[in-house]
């Protein structure tokens, strides 16, 4: 995976939700998206034109390339959620490249961005996923497998599920700093669309910087970003490794990403510190303007 993953032609305006009702993730069912994604390298097109299926967002179709992600129970009962990978024979597939110490990562979230999870099922040899999973209210959700099938594209597949229950929607203003558990995460950068963003995020507690970020899934951060009202995908990983010689152990991880379309996007890093994984959540709203494209979809 690029250390500067890019969300490409994210074009056209975000889809308002009807509250209770997220429609968008039914009306892009398990059709074919063809290329353009690499784990958040993804094509679209303007406002008011119908992108291709194969230029399609990352995570908006179930299916790609002849892989679909088939979840087992949209409805799923707490504590277990299991599903399979078809290939274009049809038959689950059980062989996967290994990305970041992993086969696949599960992204699970409410489509108002409530209740993010990034959780890593275990395959069986029959090709089943199954993961200890809890949807933690009432509403819609937004699962996505983000993976690469031996032999085939790295690529992000979404499925909905629904937990029944009273909807309580959760909004976010702009936020740049966020607290969990005693620790304060600093977002620096603009998301600039049609150009590469670097993005610093400062970890400190009780106001001292961390400098012993430990190591999670090969990297010392890993960050998810939703696009608003879609939901459409990115995950980056940040710039170096841990033991590269070269990049230190925090306070400041430091990501790229590209965003060619305006809009306010949902930031999820996920870091390690004293054995536990923590999640430091973000909204932010693009700023400057979207770089030109032509009717193909490029930029010129």
């Amino acid at each position: 995976m690029n250390t500067t993953a890019r969300l490409a032609g994210f074009g056209g305006a975000l889809v308002l939700l009807a509250a209770g009702g997220f429609a968008v993730g039914h009306t892009v069912g398990p059709v074919s998206a063809a290329a353009g994604e690499q784990h958040g390298d993804m094509g679209g097109e303007h406002a008011g034109m119908t992108a291709p299926v194969d230029e399609l967002p990352g995570g908006l179709a179930s299916s790609k390339d002849g892989y679909t992600f088939a979840v087992a129970d949209t409805t799923p009962a707490p504590g277990r959620f299991s599903f399979t990978i078809t290939g274009p024979d049809g038959k689950p597939v059980t062989r996967f490249d290994v990305e970041h110490e992993k086969k696949l990562h599960l992204i699970v979230v409410r489509r108002d961005t409530a209740g993010f999870q990034h959780v890593h099922p275990e395959p069986a040899p029959d090709g089943t996923w199954s993961v200890p999973l809890t949807l933690p209210a009432a509403g819609s959700y937004r699962a996505f497998a983000d993976f690469a099938p031996t032999g085939g594209k790295p690529m992000t597949l979404g499925a909905d599920l629904s937990v029944a229950g009273a909807y309580q929607p959760a909004t976010y203003g702009p936020s740049r700093t966020a607290q969990v558990d005693g620790y304060t995460v600093e977002l620096d950068g603009d998301l600039i669309p049609g150009k590469t963003s670097p993005l610093t995020l400062t970890v400190g507690r009780g106001g001292a910087p961390v400098t012993d970020l430990q190591p999670y899934l090969a990297a010392y951060g890993h960050l998810v970003a939703l696009r608003e009202g879609d939901l459409a995908y990115l995950h980056v990983h940040p710039d170096g490794a841990p033991g590269d010689g070269r990049t230190a152990a925090g306070p400041q991880v430091q990501f790229a990403a590209e965003v060619p379309s305006a809009g306010t996007y949902r930031l999820f890093l996920d870091f390690k510190h004293g054995g536990v994984v923590r999640t430091a959540e973000f909204t932010v709203t693009t700023a400057g303007a979207a770089t030109p494209q032509s009717a193909d979809g490029h930029g010129h």
